[in-house]
């Protein structure tokens, strides 16, 4: 069953996942009889609301047939089905009423060939689909390297059709035929009957003859903002006294329609302007790596307008297999996004490597944008691209959704936790003498995570869910049995009401659990001895609307620390985890201890000086032994090693404060970093005088050195340039087999540069040479890969003029 072990203790968990192995015919039929399971339990997460509308259209009250044959009305219900045959979530749907008889069979006399001027027939179909023309402007897709007609559900486009003699509105009828997929089903709504009517009614798939010049009629036709996105294959078919016909299909004729935030009655509209234009049409950005207290911003090219891209992001969303009506639902396509975009369970854009590794691929810091990454995994009929850690998935997430159409950002969550077992806490055991078991802790707090948030609306859930929902790409825990997460509802965690789907539980963890530490009793059982309340969720920053600035975000997730508002949301969700408990403790807090830099940031090469500052708030003397640590860890934070141990006693009088500072030195730490150079200092003592316990976890990166780009000579569309790109070895020891990674949206497609050894303190160059193809601000990206030495990174803004 592969049930996570915390859903074997949930009755509801363990059903579902008994039932999914049963093979479930995906085609509408009745049967003779169907017999089915019911368990007895309660359900304390109301909103989970399993498969309901399935079960619902299998009883009688529902069989809206008045004829032997299929009937005038079918109706599909909103709520949460899942394809068991399949193993891919459907999600949920608006309510969608089809009224429609049997599946349209061809009449015999639309598919015989018809005498030259006596039929009305079609000889030529214009999309009007150039980049700059009506429709690709008007619906914001001109900036797609398509040569398809490329629109947004909800909003009417123009065709003109060029017919055999001209069209006789008395005696000659005319519509239009969209088919999607191998099976179109008009069911399903893969096959659309496009009606011409008098005047749009702006309430579904129609068409108006809105100008007629000779045997040429231009139609204007209309989409309901529930329409499926993706490919439509386009026939129209002619009716006349002599008889009917039907164009042959033209691939160069296939529409491809997206989701639409300038529609008001589509689920993933957004009001404001600029917001629009930063969330969807923006195809480069800034992602956010480091600490809260040494944070690193690193651009990236999102690049959904890019050549191939396009191609590629579709590419992706039939790889999902999601059945059709998902398509028109910004949450169930999300969802299937977010497990589609990491490789595990279904051969996925990327795979993830944690491990420092990365021979085969390419190391997940030297990406500088998605375009690569997508282009490959089309390119190569799927084959998962190596490698990639969180800020690459998100990135990738952010240019397939902004593709087809939802506003998405890429947020990053400083001090992220990862709660394995779905208690709401972060558990940390300590044996008797106070010292981390490392086998018991399985939980951890990345000193960052980067997902994403797209915008939509949630009628799926109860009012006041919509808006902004985390979805996130990285594997780190399965969703219903699939590497999966999200949309959540961030309005829904920042009340820590976690019982609304999806996956708001784990989202809530990473940024509001408690982080509580456990001691060994000499029986063996474990007791909470201390609480730190802030140690998660630090920081949560995007990029701002309209600039590259930071625009901190952490409210919109969690009432300000500390608050009484806070500490009820942190209460609320822990009643649904999987220990329900509030902890506390008893003992006299009047110690304080903090951690900080000597200098601003420590520099890779050298040492790193920290500081530890006590304060004793009480009218007694304090007394206790503090044991330290460092350890090399992965940002994810995985300890790799212990590089340094130490004690100190420290005496406090009456109202003191003392500082101890500790040394880091290059020595102790040169031959364990891995990515990022991430270390992680760890305290616990405990005051002698009234048993308080003191223990902390301070994390900290070393800095590395940046590449230095400089444009060369004028920039102009069809004229070569260059920009020589410089670094230097901040080591005192060769770097080995160096490589340059350079890329620019506009300026030249992804390269890789071998540059061999570079010797300690050395000074290398690369000089770039490209020839800018679009005009306006453009960024020239590059990275330096290197086992020694990771997170090395430039940009540089080149303006390019028009030719």
């Amino acid at each position: 069953m592969n049930s996570p072990f915390q859903g074997r203790g949930d009755p509801i968990s363990m059903v579902r996942v008994v039932s999914a192995p049963i093979d479930r015919l995906n085609i509408g039929s009745i049967w003779n009889f169907h017999v089915w399971n019911e368990c007895w339990m309660a359900c304390p997460d109301v909103f989970l609301k399993y498969d309901t509308p399935f079960i619902f259209a299998e009883v009688p009250p529902l069989k809206l047939f008045n004829s032997p044959k299929l009937g005038s009305s079918l109706t599909a219900m909103s709520g949460e089905t899942r394809s068991v045959s399949s193993r891919t979530p459907v999600g949920r749907f608006p309510t969608i009423t089809l009224r429609s008889q049997n599946e349209p069979k061809p009449d015999k006399a639309q598919t015989e060939k018809t005498q030259a001027g006596q039929a009305l027939t079609v000889r030529s179909v214009d999309l009007l689909k150039s980049k700059k023309g009506q429709n690709r402007t008007e619906h914001h897709t001109d900036r797609y390297h398509s040569d398809h007609l490329i629109v947004r559900r909800g909003q009417s486009f123009q065709i003109w059709i060029e017919l055999s003699r001209p069209f006789d509105k008395n005696t000659d009828q005319l519509h239009l035929e969209l088919k999607q997929g191998p099976v179109p089903l008009v069911s399903k709504g893969t096959h659309v009957v496009v009606p011409t009517v008098e005047e749009l009614q702006n309430k579904g798939w129609e068409a108006k003859m809105a100008e007629q010049k000779g045997n040429k009629i231009r139609l204007s036709v209309n989409s309901p903002p529930t329409a499926l996105i993706g490919q439509y294959q386009l026939t129209v078919a002619t009716q006349s006294p002599k008889g009917g016909a039907m164009s042959t299909h033209d691939p160069k004729n296939d529409i491809y329609m997206l989701f639409n935030p300038w529609c008001e009655e589509d689920t993933v509209y957004m009001e404001d302007e600029n917001e629009k234009k930063e969330y969807v049409l923006n195809d480069v950005g800034m992602l956010y790596c480091g600490t809260d207290e040494q944070i690193d911003a690193r651009n990236w090219n999102f690049g959904q307008f890019a050549d191939g891209v396009f191609e590629a992001c579709f590419y992706v969303l039939d790889k999902t297999n999601i059945p059709p009506l998902g398509r028109g639902d910004p949450v169930s396509l999300s969802r299937v996004i977010s497990a589609i975009i990491n490789s595990l369970d279904d051969n996925g854009v990327l795979e993830g490597n944690w491990s420092g590794n990365y021979t085969g691929g390419t190391s997940p810091t030297a990406w500088t944008g998605s375009v690569d990454i997508l282009k490959k995994y089309h390119s190569s009929n799927g084959t998962p691209v190596k490698y990639g850690q969180c800020w690459v998935f998100s990135g990738v997430t952010t240019t397939v959704l902004r593709c087809l159409g939802i506003p998405t950002r890429s947020v990053t969550n400083f001090s992220s936790a990862h709660d394995t077992d779905a208690s709401m806490t972060i558990d940390v055991y300590l044996d008797e003498n106070m010292r981390p078991i490392p086998e018991l802790n399985t939980d951890s707090i990345w000193n960052f995570h980067v997902w994403n948030e797209c915008w939509m609306a949630r009628p799926d859930l109860p009012p006041g869910m919509g808006g902004w929902q985390a979805v996130d790409s990285t594997p780190q825990e399965t969703s219903q049995g699939i590497y999966q997460c999200g949309p959540a509802s961030v309005n829904a965690i920042h009340e820590g009401e976690v019982f609304v789907i999806y996956d708001s539980r784990f989202v809530f963890a990473e940024v509001n659990s408690d982080k509580i530490y456990f001691q060994k009793n000499a029986n063996g059982t474990f007791s909470p001895i201390h609480i730190e309340k802030n140690a998660v969720g630090s920081c949560v920053l995007t990029k701002a609307v309209g600039s590259h600035d930071k625009n901190n975000i952490t409210l919109l997730y969690k009432y300000p620390e500390g608050s009484d508002e806070e500490r009820i949301a942190v209460e609320t969700a822990c009643r649904y985890g999987t220990k329900p408990t509030v902890y506390t403790t008893s003992t006299v807090q009047d110690v304080s201890m903090e951690v900080g830099m000597q200098e601003e940031e420590p520099l890779m090469g050298g040492d790193a000086r920290l500081t530890v500052k006590f304060q004793n708030k009480s009218a007694a003397p304090r007394t206790f032994t503090l044991h330290s640590e460092v350890a090399v860890m992965y940002y994810t934070g995985v300890l790799k090693a212990t590089i340094k141990k130490d004690s100190f006693a420290v005496q406090l009088n009456p109202n003191e404060e003392k500082t101890q500072d500790l040394v880091v030195q290059y020595k102790d730490y040169r031959n364990e970093l891995v990515d990022h150079a991430m270390l992680m200092l760890m305290l616990s003592g405990r005051v002698s005088e009234t048993k308080q316990v003191l223990a902390t976890q301070y994390s900290f990166r070393l800095r590395t050195p940046g590449l230095t780009i400089t444009p060369v000579g004028d920039a102009v569309v069809g004229k070569e340039m260059s920009v020589k790109i410089s670094f230097t070895n901040p080591l005192p020891h060769p770097l080995k087999n160096v490589t340059f990674h350079t890329e620019g949206l506009g300026l030249h497609s992804a390269r890789q540069v071998p540059m061999g050894d570079v010797d300690s303190y050395a000074t290398v160059s690369l000089t770039d040479l490209f020839v800018p193809t679009l005009p306006g601000p453009r960024k020239l990206l590059a990275s330096l890969e290197c086992h020694q030495l990771t997170q090395v990174h430039g940009a540089a803004d080149i303006s390019v003029q028009e030719k």
